[in-house]
């Protein structure tokens, strides 16, 4: 490609990731006004970060496009299927920052929120490997970051440990693809000459690379077995940087999950039925999660094994690799980013009253403090799947998923998949109804003060619970919205 052609379609992209613009551009601003403001800059930087959000998801739907458009000389597309997750990490990053309005922060908590953002953003555009690794170390730097910001012993181990563990999966990543690129000659994983190469070689080699690109993409799901970093790290990481990882990152990593396994799926082709893959993927991620989750005493460490859960369940509606399964699974994901965040919110108006490093920590304290309490049962309630909440419909529909693809390939990972994944329901209410249990069914300590929240923290925590109960009661607009998303490799 000349430089001529090089800048023309440079400029052809450019309006097309406006949004990552505003937050690149955002991101340098954000450095400047922590230099120089003296008074209020906690403050003001969480108000400029929240319209910086709001103005990218505005000028996201503006420019939402209609049809898949190639980016940068094919590194990245734009289409209505990463425009989804996009705004789901746009949202995701807003929720963040208002979780932290009630708590003073440094300037680099904000800027690397931005950088998490933006990275996600186009890490969901991504159809080129170099695309991939460029997004998801900026996804992955951030987050290292962020997880140390409690500023204490323990919370430098989990950050250093988190790192440590990336650069192996990034070094997976690197060497998978190296592999994949000596096979194929191209970085492209939507080209045409990567399926062909890969149709006529279909080697060990192949395999290998496949696998270690897949292990650094499941490292971001907190999927089993890449999943040992996640106890320590949401423990001792500050809880509005807790809930910004588990879901951002996450959901980053879904989206280019679901991309790469349908680029070696090979349209059923492969030497490898990966339809088996994901099934035990889920199924061990599921069983770990869970049955780890039922000996934890800390309520943080005990979410953070239920995200490994919760990443299976995610990975139940890719097991189809189907466009029924991929549409469950985003229906999954918007449920899962406002339960999760939920949860966490609560959880962060109650630490900032109270250490709780124990379950007993929350007797009576339902009494004392009812819309957080509310908004944390609620939170619980939509994670372990029950009605009426979100949860209980997002299972519903990535369960129902499964059980077509089981009618139709008879596979009977799959049928075990989708036994255990009910199954394990149960196995969760004991769990996470722990916290509702001592929040009211426990007795207050004497002395115990109220809570005083002021009222925007009751009132992001009500409008989430408005949310998931809503999406309860009236799914189909949104997955009528959903269902109307095409996506072709």
């Amino acid at each position: 490609m000349s430089v001529a052609d090089a800048i023309a379609s440079f400029s052809a992209s450019l309006p097309r990731v406006l949004p990552e613009v505003v937050l690149a551009a955002s991101s340098c601003v954000t450095l400047l006004l922590g230099l120089f403001l003296k008074k209020n800059k906690s403050a003001v930087l969480a108000i400029f970060s929240i319209a910086v959000f709001l103005v990218a998801i505005g000028l996201l739907v503006a420019t939402w496009p209609q049809q898949p458009v190639s980016l940068f000389a094919g590194m990245f597309r734009a289409d209505d299927f990463s425009a989804f997750f996009r705004l789901l990490f746009l949202t995701g990053g807003a929720l963040t920052i208002c979780i932290a309005l009630q708590k003073e922060s440094s300037t680099e908590y904000y800027l690397f929120i931005q950088a998490v953002v933006a990275g996600a953003c186009w890490l969901a555009m991504s159809m080129h490997f170099v695309a991939v690794l460029v997004s998801l170390e900026l996804v992955s730097i951030g987050s290292y970051i962020l997880a140390g910001f409690a500023f204490n012993k323990a919370s430098s181990e989990g950050s250093l440990k988190y790192f440590l563990m990336g650069s192996v999966a990034t070094a997976c990543l690197i060497y998978g693809a190296s592999l994949l690129y000596g096979i194929t000659g191209t970085f492209d994983f939507s080209s045409q000459q990567l399926a062909d190469a890969l149709l006529q070689s279909q080697t060990g080699f192949m395999l290998i690379a496949a696998f270690l690109i897949l292990a650094a993409i499941l490292f971001k799901l907190t999927a089993f077995p890449f999943h040992l970093w996640a106890p320590d790290v949401y423990q001792s990481a500050p809880t509005p940087v807790v809930a910004f990882i588990s879901v951002v990152p996450k959901l980053a990593g879904l989206v280019v999950f679901i991309k790469l396994v349908l680029a070696f799926n090979l349209f059923g082709q492969a030497p490898i039925n990966w339809k088996s893959v994901i099934s035990a993927l889920a199924l061990l991620s599921i069983l770990v999660g869970n049955l780890s989750a039922l000996a934890q005493t800390n309520p943080k460490r005990m979410l953070a094994y239920s995200s490994i859960a919760q990443a299976g369940f995610l990975l139940v509606g890719v097991t189809t690799l189907d466009l029924a399964g991929i549409h469950a699974t985003m229906f999954y994901a918007v449920a899962f980013l406002l339960m999760n965040v939920l949860v966490f919110t609560a959880l962060h108006f109650f630490e900032k009253w109270k250490s709780l490093p124990a379950f007993t920590n929350f007797s009576g304290l339902g009494r004392v403090a009812f819309v957080p309490a509310l908004g944390l049962v609620i939170g619980l309630v939509a994670l372990t799947g029950l009605p009426p909440t979100a949860g209980f419909t997002a299972k519903l529909f990535v369960f129902s998923a499964l059980w077509g693809s089981w009618t139709d390939s008879g596979q009977f990972i799959v049928l075990l998949l989708f036994v255990t994944g009910l199954l394990n329901t149960i196995v969760a209410l004991y769990f996470y109804l722990k916290i509702p249990y001592y929040l009211f069914l426990k007795a207050t300590p004497p002395g115990t003060a109220s809570i005083k929240i002021t009222f925007t923290g009751n009132l992001l925590l009500l409008i989430l619970v408005i949310a998931i109960v809503w999406l309860f009661l009236n799914p189909g607009l949104l997955m009528g919205w959903i269902n109307r998303i095409t996506f072709v490799l």
